[in-house]
């Protein structure tokens, strides 16, 4: 008899969760404004951009696990044993150079707003860097599931050479 495992949630897909949410009810709060009272609530749409980006950041890590990037499926089977474990360690050193690569930049615009231009959002006037600093935090989550992701190739082309 199969027991199905109750799947436990990370804490990056919790919070993705919640970005999510938090969307939705800005976008329909926004909606409601609109129709109901003829008023827009566009300063909203500020928290709705970056919270966007944020999901977007998140779900890369996500993406990375589960091997549901786009890749080239039919070359790499055609590929010998010693040739796929290679692309799979590629895969894993440019996987962490480009999202470490992303957050250089993103740290040195932090460190440019918080020291030369100070600038702030249109609407609300939050310091932009507030905004810039979800992207190298939630790419830690990244960074950990490419590396579970990595062992799951490895894992798989280990099951497949047996």
């Amino acid at each position: 008899m199969d027991i199905k495992k109750k799947r436990k949630f990370e804490i990056d897909e919790i919070i993705m969760g919640l970005l999510l949410f938090g969307m939705a009810i800005i976008a329909f709060a926004n909606v409601l404004g609109r129709y109901l009272f003829h008023y827009s609530i566009a300063f909203t749409e500020e928290f709705g951009v970056n919270f966007f980006v944020w999901v977007t950041v998140i779900g890369m890590g996500i993406a990375f696990e589960r091997g549901a990037h786009l890749g080239m499926v039919t070359l790499f089977r055609k590929f010998p044993r010693p040739v796929k474990k290679f692309v799979v360690w590629l895969n894993l050193v440019l996987s962490v150079f480009l999202i470490g690569t992303v957050d250089w930049f993103t740290l040195r615009t932090i460190y440019q707003e918080l020291t030369l231009y100070h600038s702030t959002s249109p609407a609300l006037g939050i310091q932009m860097w507030i905004y810039y600093i979800g992207i190298p935090i939630f790419s830690i989550f990244v960074f950990i599931r490419i590396v579970r992701g990595h062992r799951k190739s490895l894992a798989k082309l280990e099951e497949v050479t047996k």
